[in-house]
């Protein structure tokens, strides 16, 4: 249906704005616009014609006898909106929450990377140094190596061989704790550990073991810096460390590697100089045994925040007996107390004693 309206015409920003800008008029004719003809075909379209000072048809709506006119609530029309919206966000949390279930049971077992991008918002941007970090148990990697630089600086070892101890055992427990997280992972998956790079998918089992290969690489001659006997001594706390995350961790003789590796880290200080053919003094036998002792209680403190998981998994370790009968927070109270006097003790007999024969 042929329909013809008069317009008022556009104007540029700024046209017409002036103080000399003069109103263009547009007759009738020069619209080619019948006003009668105007009329009826607004008639004709079932509208009402409204026309304004400036020639403008302004087209109103005729209201729909079938819809009847009602005032709704304003507050009324914000709560439905709000429980709308509510409904709308829980249903789109049990869709991530499925699409995540549904991801983490289809972690690829041939190898493909697993790493996101820098940018993938899904994990927050997660670059690869953040995640070997997170996988390297850092906190107990860098107490450790603090320590062992402290032990070596108070034992009389010149600050280069002070650097190279520390740096050795960072590495070094850096290791044990990559390899930790790839003999955990399923287990780690399992129970939901977002703490856990590889569990949770962010960084792959293949990434990570390159990842140990290369700082294996590094470890052997840094281990051997201070001594070829030396750091074959280092190098066997960390192999025992390794073993320790495959063997027996799960019964009563789980603390066996901790108690071994940490025997062996007095001797890695005592026998060790400076260049490959360093050779020092065999340790006390004292500070060997206290050493021991130390690591038995880290094993305590460390396993305290696994005991529910261990539980779960039917572990039957010292730890979680214990902790079963006296409770995680008592167990986590009496192991800091062991460990702070165990340390205090080894201070105290390096000083009387000595740290070798």
């Amino acid at each position: 249906m042929a329909r013809m309206q008069r317009w008022k015409r556009s104007r540029s920003a700024g046209e017409g704005t002036g103080p000399d800008a003069e109103v263009e008029e547009h007759t009738d004719e020069e619209l080619d616009v019948d006003p009668a003809d105007e009329a009826g075909d607004v008639d004709e379209a079932g509208e009402l014609g409204e026309v304004d000072e400036v020639g403008e048809v302004e087209l109103v709506e005729e209201p729909d006898p079938a819809e009847p006119d009602v005032d709704l609530d304003p507050a009324a029309e914000s709560d439905e909106d709000l429980e709308d919206l509510d409904d709308d966000v829980e249903e789109l949390d049990e869709e991530l929450d499925e699409d995540l279930d549904d991801e983490l049971d289809e972690l690829p077992e041939d190898g493909r990377p697993l790493l996101p991008s820098a940018t993938d918002s899904r994990f927050g941007g997660g670059l690869l140094a953040v995640q070997l970090l997170q996988a390297a148990h850092a906190k107990q990697a860098i107490t450790t190596a603090l320590a062992m630089g402290l032990a070596a600086a108070v034992s009389g070892r010149p600050a280069r061989e002070t650097a190279v101890v520390l740096l050795t055992v960072l590495v070094g427990q850096t290791i044990l704790g990559w390899h930790n997280d790839i003999v955990d992972r399923q287990r780690d998956q399992a129970h939901g550990l977002t703490g856990k790079p590889v569990a949770m998918g962010r960084i792959s089992t293949e990434t990570l073991w390159y990842a140990l290969f290369v700082a294996a690489l590094l470890l052997v001659p840094l281990a051997i810096t201070t001594g070829i006997k030396a750091g074959c001594l280092y190098l066997a706390s960390v192999a025992v460390g390794l073993l320790g995350n495959v063997v027996l961790r799960t019964g009563f003789f789980s603390w066996w590697s901790w108690a071994a590796s940490y025997a062996l880290l007095p001797a890695y200080l005592s026998f060790g100089g400076w260049g490959g053919q360093a050779e020092g003094n065999p340790p006390e036998p004292v500070i060997l045994v206290l050493a021991a002792l130390l690591g038995i209680g880290v094993h305590f403190m460390r396993a305290v925040w696994g005991l529910v998981a261990d539980h779960e998994d039917g572990w039957t370790y010292l730890p979680l007996k214990l902790g079963l009968k006296l409770g995680a927070t008592r167990l986590l109270a009496l192991s800091t107390v062991y460990t702070a006097i165990i340390a205090i003790l080894i201070a105290v007999m390096g000083a009387k004693v000595g740290l070798s024969k």
